[in-house]
């Protein structure tokens, strides 16, 4: 089963999550593929397709919004997940779905919706945006849950296992 995995990221953290997610459903007997929005022109090919992205002012960067309007007609034919990456700090804040995610189900058919908490590095940050993470007393770090990660890829590849077999490990 060929599964394509996409997601937009500003400043890396997001195509981490989605590298994770790929490298998880090969581990459990899946053929992955991992790509950039911009670069997936057609879902010829793929039985399955997961798609993220990084949130920011409370919603998904535009090219995994435009991934999704111009391939929703396809997508709603397949398994489909989404995930949003955005949440920072101990705990994660802030806590609500981000504004376009109800949107981005209805359009795909997904099977869920998911959020997992973030990356700030500031170092990668323009000023703008470390002036606005300054103002909010916006905590730096990496937040992101990998065991919570995996185990999600782990339960997509169960999703899509026929029926009777066992997902490996």
């Amino acid at each position: 089963m060929q599964v394509l995995v996409s997601a937009a990221s500003k400043h890396g953290a997001t195509t981490e999550i989605a590298a994770e997610i790929g490298a998880a459903l090969i581990a459990l007997g899946l053929d992955a593929v991992v790509r950039a929005p911009e670069e997936v022109a057609s879902l010829d090919g793929f039985d399955a397709v997961v798609i993220g992205s990084a949130v920011y002012v409370g919603r998904w960067l535009e090219p995994a919004r435009r991934l999704v309007e111009e391939q929703q007609a396809t997508l709603r034919t397949r398994p489909v997940w989404l995930f949003s990456s955005g949440p920072i700090g101990t705990p994660p804040k802030p806590l609500e779905d981000p504004t376009d995610a109800a949107r981005m189900v209805e359009l795909t058919g997904a099977r869920e919706h998911r959020i997992f908490p973030g990356e700030v590095d500031r170092r990668r940050l323009g000023f703008a945006e470390r002036a606005i993470m300054a103002a909010v007393r916006a905590p730096e770090g990496d937040f992101r849950p990998w065991p919570e990660i995996e185990a999600w890829a782990r339960s997509i590849a169960s999703s899509l296992a026929p029926a009777g077999s066992a997902v490996p490990g």
